[in-house]
């Protein structure tokens, strides 16, 4: 990988992370673009460091809403009760995903990341955004909104449930999280921060899992990993420019959200599936190994030789 793919990379990493845009569907069609990913002795490698890479969300969030991350560590130091009440409620609204996802990982992999269930994942997106979004105008809403710190364990966890179905490919955790808070009573801008916050644990977590799980199989299998296949440096340029595109894309988005809403992110998914599609059809990216293919790529084998699950 050279450096400015490294670089680019963090960059769609960082600005699509917290959109309710879908990163993981940028990140197939750049990837495509750059003709990465395509040789499958580097497909693992590249697929680890688009997880890894978010690392500068997490980075650009810890700076941006650092009081807030103060205030819930003196809490649970036990000397702010009010941070300590949003520590436990982002612990709760990250539960279900930190369980489903270690569960669900291999089988989501396999069976979802492929192109009709991530086209259908950006569209239904796009239309279930601006459904949202009509709703919370109807409901008036905005006049009686509570604030993150207000919200109760019930509440939290809806959105962390909603959250978990963001490991569908090309859903967007962001948009489930936030759309999720809206629901519950929180204006789009106290959603989205609630958002960004509940990404901490969610990213860090699914850094250092995919990390770990590509360093383990790669030694179990004696190959090259992560680090190995693409260099540290790229490593570093991504997480970098991924902290820089990020901070400066959260910024961006709690203004946009309290002049538009969430409509206008709904016209773009659409716009963005339609894209991807086409992309797709003409051959220029691809999403996994959709079963046709395998079905089609996979030699004959003797009985025998099929490997049993």
């Amino acid at each position: 990988m050279l450096w400015w793919h490294a670089a680019l990379l963090g960059l769609v990493e960082g600005i699509t992370e917290y959109l309710p845009i879908s990163s993981t569907g940028h990140l197939i069609i750049v990837t495509g673009l750059l003709g990465l990913g395509g040789d499958p002795t580097t497909k693992s490698a590249i697929d680890a460091f688009t997880i890894v890479i978010q690392g500068g969300a997490i980075l650009a969030v810890l700076g941006l809403y650092r009081r807030r991350v103060g205030q819930m560590i003196r809490g649970l130091a036990g000397r702010d009760r009010v941070g300590l009440k949003l520590a436990i409620n982002l612990g709760v609204a990250f539960m279900p995903a930190a369980v489903l996802g270690v569960l669900l990982d291999d089988w989501i992999g396999s069976r979802l990341f492929s192109t009709w269930p991530v086209l259908a994942a950006l569209a239904l997106g796009g239309v279930y955004m601006m459904i949202v979004d009509r709703l919370r105008k109807r409901r008036g809403e905005d006049e009686a909104a509570v604030d993150i710190t207000e919200l109760t364990i019930r509440k939290s966890l809806i959105i962390g449930l909603m959250q978990c179905v963001a490991m569908w490919p090309g859903t967007s955790r962001s948009m489930m999280t936030i759309t999720g808070g809206v629901l519950v009573g929180l204006r789009p801008r106290q959603a989205a921060e609630f958002s960004f916050l509940l990404g901490l644990p969610t990213l860090g977590g699914a850094c250092v899992y995919k990390l770990g799980k590509n360093l383990k199989q790669s030694h179990d299998a004696g190959t090259a990993n992560m680090f190995d296949t693409i260099g540290w440096t790229a490593v570093v340029i991504g997480l970098a420019v991924a902290t820089v595109s990020a901070a400066l894309a959260i910024k961006w988005l709690v203004g946009f959200l309290n002049r538009h809403g969430l409509t206008p992110f709904g016209w773009y998914r659409l716009a963005l599936s339609a894209v991807l599609a086409g992309l797709i059809a003409g051959g220029v990216v691809s999403i996994g190994d959709s079963a046709d293919q395998q079905d089609s790529e996979r030699p004959e084998r003797p009985v025998e030789a099929i490997d049993t699950p």
